[in-house]
């Protein structure tokens, strides 16, 4: 009971990549994170376009891919001057990625997760190091972070991505494990409690040497 629960030296994403060429198991990885779009956005306002015939709309179409197609260039040539053998490329972006651009991504090699929780994309910059990027603009290897090991686990019905092996991580994951939601529960509890009286003892130990503490 509990005993598949462990310590990950990194985060644990609660979802997958969305296509199926893909990579699940990556080495040595370079990691982007970033909050920027890789499909057709609506317009903050209300807004819409006319044309009369069906070829002025596929001039319209083709206009918004080769935008999007070029944004996608931008990364995979990034991804191409900053790996060296045997070294990968992870893209966890907050904003939404089409599945045309995926495939662009997955034919590179890249794996690309979209639409991350914006905690985990908090922790992941803290463990991985880096700086979240909101443009592709200006892209530099000092913006991006570093793990080992980058991997997709199904768990039950669900897939996560574990960000593990980082070099100096800020922000760590305890993944619990348990047959039901009342045992989870419990072991929740006990790790939480255990961290706490670390914590204390660690706060206290700090002021001792202070000089705030003398026993």
């Amino acid at each position: 009971m509990g005993c598949d629960s462990k310590f990950v030296n990194g985060i644990v994403l609660d979802h997958g990549g969305r296509h199926p060429d893909m990579p699940t198991k990556m080495d040595n990885c370079h990691v982007m994170t970033c909050n920027v779009s890789f499909e057709y956005e609506k317009t903050e306002i209300q807004s819409g376009f006319f044309y009369s015939t069906a070829e002025e709309r596929e001039k319209l179409v083709e206009s918004e891919r080769k935008w999007l197609d070029e944004r996608c260039k931008q990364v995979v040539d990034f991804k191409r001057s900053v790996c060296k053998d045997g070294e990968s490329f992870v893209i966890v972006n907050q904003k939404g990625v089409d599945p045309l651009s995926l495939d662009i991504f997955a034919k590179e090699g890249i794996l690309c997760l979209r639409r991350a929780k914006r905690r985990n994309m908090e922790r992941l910059t803290l463990a991985c190091g880096g700086v979240p990027m909101n443009s592709i603009e200006d892209l530099s290897a000092d913006m991006l972070g570093w793990c080992g090991k980058v991997s997709e686990v199904t768990l039950g019905d669900d897939k996560f991505t574990f960000v593990e092996d980082c070099k100096i991580p800020k922000s760590c994951t305890i993944l619990i494990k348990g047959p039901n939601k009342h045992t989870i529960d419990q072991i929740k509890d006990a790790v939480r409690d255990g961290l706490r009286a670390v914590k204390n003892v660690v706060e206290v130990s700090d002021k001792a040497t202070d000089g705030y503490i003398h026993y």
